[in-house]
């Protein structure tokens, strides 16, 4: 289509005397790509997707134990201390 738009551009200012062929060949360069999109998005209609249901692919790991393994001696604990007054 975008071949004949093309030729449809290149006729309409090479043919001579302009007359109603030259509209016609304009009307042609100007309708012609928006029917080539049409055409282009126009599916057969026929594609029926279905939606899947997700399937769990792996199990949950293991539970959180409630009481720490390691011992509190190998936690940090950082503590501000309070602003010095500056005199």
């Amino acid at each position: 289509m975008m071949t004949v738009r093309v030729a449809c551009f290149i006729l309409m200012v090479t043919v001579t005397p302009y007359g109603w062929q030259t509209w016609i060949f304009a009307a042609g360069a100007a309708v012609l790509p928006y029917l080539a999109v049409v055409v282009a998005n126009v599916g057969n209609g026929d594609e029926v997707v279905v939606a899947e249901r997700p399937s769990r692919e792996i199990d949950a790991g293991p539970t959180a134990a409630t009481t720490p393994t390691e011992p509190d001696d190998k936690v940090i604990r950082i503590q501000e201390s309070p602003p010095r007054e500056e005199r």
